[in-house]
């Protein structure tokens, strides 16, 4: 009954005219993200942070939220119809989505992407609404010293995850935690690693660095991609799915919706892992694995189900315990941050009607999304035939806007260019950028909590085995470091990485 009481005080929040609109802007933005290739939701969420500033709270969660899942949606539009993946997590839709179209079932296809995205979306979000309390309660239990063991086993956990070379995933991190130091220091009030520079001792500005890494350096290594795009079709027909079509899709959606469900959860998880994931479970369980490559159903059923359960479970770490899952959900700690709302279980407490209001926000977009996906399909077609080039410039002022709105002050645009610079050498060394901004957002709150334990510890560095909890998340995140130094699968890193 306390979960319905929830659920009717979210509704009630998220029904007002205001949310509402602010929702629907959220799902057009990202489906218009994930339609066009170069923009994913990472760098819009970035370019749209300052914006935030004069937006209520639970507007601005509510749209960037709208952005993230969204950017689901239109990703397999593209990937379907012009075999060009909107999204990272549309790479694998690709394969299959794009054969299905060349054989006449364009249609069928995006309908099978929209549903079943649209069922893994409301699944994902009742597993969320349903754990929710439990989690928020065990948080409560946490101490310093068991925050400190967590965010280690989310530190770890991003950097097992991600793809490419181990050593540079462990380099982005650290350089995250270093950046995350400059600043003032909280027990003494000192300036530290800020060189005299009056401007970084309140730290470097979280949306110039993020616009930087992930808006200037997508621009610029955008502009070296051709333009040439062929679009298969130009018109979509026969939506319906047929009862073969059902009787074989079901299943990839529902393991699909499972998959995600527990990997969008995971440190260092999200979408694109969901995906990839999805695809090569179906690829081993499917009876129809001879089909795949060639417009297998299940290749476009189960990616897309498992990327949408993954963006809305993405959410529960970060709603319930404070800790961001990945680079998206640490961009949501800092617009929670900018509207002085301290991510974790105190939320739910202390604001019940921004929590359970973004979460049934969600069931309203994923609603919203279904009907903007497959009716205008036309419409977001014909974006595809936009030149980027007259796309990026208006994209570089809107962001320079955006960094200078925060302080107003040049510095953080000047600071932005810079990481945007080197933002795009990290792309080029095919390092990703997205560990480094976990460690930035985690950097602080690690220390913090490090230097509390130590404190209320009277200097014991044992305090983080003596505690139960904390040994147990220790030991977890040894067990993860001991699992990807195995050889076997530091062989598959290898040889993917070498793909790369």
């Amino acid at each position: 009954m306390e979960l319905f009481d929830h659920l009717a005080l979210g509704f009630s929040t998220a029904l007002s005219l205001q949310n509402l609109a602010y929702a629907f802007l959220g799902c057009v933005l990202g489906t218009l993200i994930g339609v066009l290739p170069g923009l994913g939701p990472l760098a819009t969420i970035a370019m749209l942070l300052p914006v935030t500033y004069t937006l209520p709270p639970v507007a601005a969660l509510i749209m960037l939220a709208g952005i993230y899942y969204g950017a689901q949606y239109g990703g397999s539009t593209t990937a379907i119809l012009v075999n060009l993946p909107g999204e990272s997590s549309s790479v694998v839709t690709t394969i299959d989505g794009y054969q299905m179209a060349r054989r006449g079932r364009a249609g069928v296809a995006l309908a099978t992407a929209g549903l079943g995205s649209f069922f893994a979306g409301c699944v994902a979000t009742l597993i969320l609404a349903a754990f929710a309390t439990p989690l928020s309660e065990l948080a409560f239990k946490f101490g310093p010293a068991e925050y400190f063991s967590l965010m280690v086993l989310g530190l770890i956990g991003a950097v097992v995850l991600a793809s490419g070379s181990l050593p540079k995933a462990v380099s982005m991190i650290v350089l995250g935690l270093l950046l995350g130091l400059i600043g003032t220091d909280v027990n003494s009030g000192a300036a530290r690693f800020s060189f005299d520079v009056p401007e970084l001792t309140d730290g470097i500005d979280f949306v110039a660095l993020a616009m930087g890494m992930f808006g200037f350096a997508e621009i610029i290594a955008n502009l070296e991609q051709k333009e040439a795009r062929e679009t298969f079709t130009n018109k979509v027909t026969n939506l319906f799915p047929t009862k073969e079509d059902f009787r074989r899709m079901i299943p990839a959606v529902l393991r699909g919706t499972a998959l995600g469900s527990a990997l969008g959860i995971l440190p260092g998880g999200g979408a694109a892992l969901a995906s990839f994931a999805a695809y090569s479970l179906e690829k081993k369980t499917s009876k129809y694995a001879h089909e795949f490559g060639k417009g297998a159903i299940e290749g476009v059923a189960g990616p897309e189900s498992a990327n949408n359960a993954a963006a809305q479970t993405s959410f529960i770490p970060l709603l319930t315990l404070g800790i961001p899952p990945n680079a998206v959900m640490a961009l949501m700690v800092g617009a929670m941050t900018i509207h002085n709302i301290q991510p974790g279980p105190q939320v739910m407490t202390s604001n019940p009607a921004l929590f359970w209001g973004l979460i049934a926000s969600m069931w309203i977009g994923n609603l919203m999304l279904i009907i903007l996906n497959l009716p205008m399909i036309g419409i977001w077609v014909k974006l595809l035939t936009v030149p980027y080039r007259f796309l990026y410039p208006a994209i570089l002022v809107f962001c320079g806007i955006g960094v200078y709105s925060v302080n107003n002050q040049t510095f953080d645009v000047f600071m932005a260019a810079g990481f945007g610079v080197i933002g795009y050498l990290f792309l080029k060394l095919k390092c990703e950028p997205a560990p480094l901004l976990l460690g930035f957002v985690l950097g602080p709150m690690m220390e913090e909590n490090f230097r509390r334990s130590l404190l209320l510890s009277r200097g014991d560095f044992t305090v983080f085995v003596t505690r139960p909890l904390s040994m147990g998340l220790l030991i977890a995140a040894a067990a993860l470091v001991a699992v990807v130094a195995l050889p076997s699968i530091k062989a598959k890193r290898e040889e993917a990485f070498q793909e790369e």
